[in-house]
């Protein structure tokens, strides 16, 4: 058993090690850690840079320069010291999804429902793979609003897919519920599998094989060679409100273990071999949305509702740290050197000590300290009374739209030589050092 332990332990630390730049969570097991060390003290804005709408991706790294996407519908690459743009790739809509970058291309998604390859230097597009096209998860009496007869598109269902690169395939989930499989020089199909709902959330590759959760409330274990299925878990169910249900997170796979997040208020430890249930963390009923991250015998994540920032022990699931982090958490996060990054859909970027769990500091975009309409209360929680007034007519989408109003993170920040870089809502890519 102290074999087994130390062997794993290993794992976690060189796991822990991996260059974490070049994809969504860093690298294809998703593992959540980056290659430099976050400042201790509070950073100051080195450059912003503007686009036309809010930025849900999350920036990765090629060449010096850091690439990510849209929602105003462009992909972006900006010089990294300077905050210049380097050059702009139009899709035919908006871009809530992280690019990946492999062998000189970067591959993004839109909900144009296309997969667009680009030239990394320069942007110019290599080739498009159409999906059966995007959508968001949608139910009837969705979140309990009303008509409850009505099919309601979930405003909370706000990133795209992410690809993963791998085997000289790219890996990518889709709203028309299928995983795809396409040749990562030609943009041809190898294979698609198909799931009951929409497939929002990234795989992550390990050993050959792809593990992606879906919103029809299964996560799921792909052999990447054929698309054949490996194994399924089932996730919770919530046929009354279709709240409580869903694979919204993306996974990270350590040391033989799959950690995944659900809307079913859990973190799931499953063996990455059998699917078998290692244990799961209950947040009570809070979401957990945020991709884990893992390092050092440890799982990091945050949930929503309930807005903590949970420290466990991988083997066990036994909590270690629980943090209060003031709002929602949407963005997963990272570990940078003995810094774990937090943002907040509050506005702020929180820096929490790895091993206590205590806050560092805070960073706040303008929109958050400005709080127009009183969104935030004096402490940095959401107004949820004032916001959600009702589950009735266009009241709880203008609600959503308000509180994102604020500057919301949902972007996942990259670290590169001590300087953090992180997308806002208000459509603006920070760097801060």
């Amino acid at each position: 058993m102290k074999r087994h332990c130390g062997l794993v332990l290993f794992l976690w630390v060189l796991a822990a090690a991996t260059p974490a730049q070049t994809m969504f969570r860093g690298d294809a097991v998703h593992s959540g850690v980056a290659s430099s060390a976050a400042p201790r003290q509070e950073p100051r804005v080195m450059w912003q840079f503007p686009t036309g709408d809010r930025i849900v991706s999350s920036p990765v790294w090629a060449d010096d320069a850091v690439i990510f996407g849209s929602d105003d519908g462009n992909v972006y690459a900006v010089d990294a010291a300077t905050g210049r743009q380097r050059w702009m790739h139009r899709t035919g809509g908006p871009v809530p999804a992280t690019p990946a970058v492999s062998d000189g291309r970067v591959f993004i998604l839109s909900y144009d429902g296309r997969l667009h390859a680009l030239d990394a230097h320069s942007g110019t597009l290599l080739w498009k793979f159409a999906s059966a096209g995007e959508r968001r998860f949608e139910a009837r009496g969705l979140h309990g609003l009303q008509p409850r007869t009505q099919t309601i598109a979930d405003p909370f269902d706000v990133f795209l897919s992410s690809p993963v690169v791998a085997e000289g395939r790219v890996f990518f989930g889709s709203g028309d519920g299928h995983l795809y499989a396409v040749d990562a020089a030609s943009g041809d199909l190898h294979w698609k599998f198909g799931s009951g709902d929409v497939m929002h959330a990234s795989p992550a590759h390990a050993d050959g094989v792809l593990y992606v959760g879906s919103w029809d409330g299964r996560f799921y274990a792909v052999d990447a060679a054929t698309g054949r299925e490996v194994w399924r878990h089932q996730g919770g169910t919530d046929e009354l409100l279709h709240n409580q249900v869903g694979f919204q997170s993306s996974a990270a796979v350590v040391g033989g273990t799959v950690f995944v997040g659900g809307r079913d208020a859990r973190l799931h430890a499953l063996d990455a071999r059998t699917g078998s249930v290692r244990w799961q963390f209950a947040t009570g009923s809070s979401w957990v949305v945020a991709s884990p991250a893992v390092t050092g015998g440890r799982v990091i994540f945050a949930t929503s509702d309930s807005s903590r920032l949970h420290v466990v022990d991988a083997l066990s699931g036994r909590g270690l740290i629980d943090e209060d982090v003031s709002a929602f958490v949407f963005a997963s996060p990272v570990v940078a050197g003995d810094v774990v990054l937090v943002g907040v859909l509050n506005g702020m970027l929180q820096a929490r000590d790895l091993n206590t769990g205590s806050l560092l500091w805070t960073w706040r975009t303008e929109a958050s300290r400005t709080n127009a309409g009183w969104v935030l209360t004096r402490d940095g929680r959401f107004n949820l009374p004032l916001l959600y007034g009702s589950t009735w007519r266009e009241t709880p989408l203008l609600a959503t739209a308000r509180q994102f109003s604020i500057g919301s993170i949902f972007s996942t920040p990259l670290v590169v030589g001590g300087v953090i870089y992180v997308g806002s809502a208000d459509g603006r890519m920070y760097a801060l050092r």
